[in-house]
């Protein structure tokens, strides 16, 4: 019976994508999430038309609505991992260049911080974190699930995103404020910004939720990690391009 349910399950997850936009919308959500307006902008199409491919695809498990935690009114999509597991987004998605991430979250204590660390120990492109409204240091149990994991952070060093951020980087703010903080005219400017939904630890302050922070990130660093290179011709490393002040403390 559980090998029945599971096959229904996988045909109904094929069934979704079988449709050319369906199939749009989980490329455009591999990397990052999005609102269903911007998938629409992105498609082209009609509201409505994007709301029923929306409900077909959760429907069959695909994605999953989640709202903001910046400005309830606002709704974002996101891949449910565990449904895409055969997606690799190297091989789905065109080749991401950048020179440098860049993560950000409010404060920078806490969500970038661990994404920009796992980050470090994923790919050889360097990068650094970052905050719309940095705080006086690094939370205690961000230190600590790192701590878990083996990794160091330094707990001294928060930064603003203004300080940090250079044009041609690759932006990927991991939290809604952040990401609805930088503003319209920012995103527009720079087409190299992703989004990541993740809840926000700090708010729940258990260890906990610092696990499921950390989890969540590690899985989406591993996926956008396979699909970002550095531009052909540029001879950066990761000494020239990475703040000596990262080095962990």
């Amino acid at each position: 019976m559980v090998e029945v349910n599971e096959r229904k399950r996988r045909a109904a997850v094929h069934a979704a994508l079988g449709e050319p936009a369906r199939l749009a919308i989980v490329d455009a959500l591999l990397l990052g999430d999005a609102s269903p307006g911007e998938l629409g902008a992105e498609l082209g199409a009609p509201s409505n038309l994007v709301a029923h491919h929306l409900r077909v695809l959760a429907e069959a498990g695909v994605v999953r609505r989640v709202r903001s935690e910046a400005d309830r009114r606002r709704w974002y999509v996101r891949l449910v991992p565990q449904a895409l597991a055969a997606l690799s987004p190297a091989a789905w998605t065109q080749p991401v260049t950048a020179p440098r991430v860049v993560f950000v979250c409010t404060r920078n204590s806490a969500r970038s911080q661990l994404a920009a660390v796992l980050w470090a120990h994923r790919s050889r492109i360097p990068a650094v974190s970052a905050g719309t409204r940095p705080g006086p240091g690094v939370h205690r149990r961000a230190v600590a699930v790192a701590r878990r994991h083996g990794l160091t952070l330094n707990k001294r060093l928060t930064r603003h995103v203004g300080d940090v951020v250079a044009d041609d980087d690759l932006m990927v703010a991991v939290c809604d404020n952040a990401y609805e903080e930088l503003g319209t005219e920012r995103r527009h400017r720079s087409a190299s910004i992703l989004h990541w939904s993740v809840p926000d630890p700090v708010r729940v302050d258990t260890d906990a939720a610092f696990e499921d922070a950390f989890t969540e990130i590690a899985a989406r660093v591993d996926r956008l990690s396979a699909a970002v290179d550095v531009p052909i011709g540029d001879s950066t490393t990761e000494s020239s391009r990475t703040d000596p002040a990262d080095s962990p403390g």
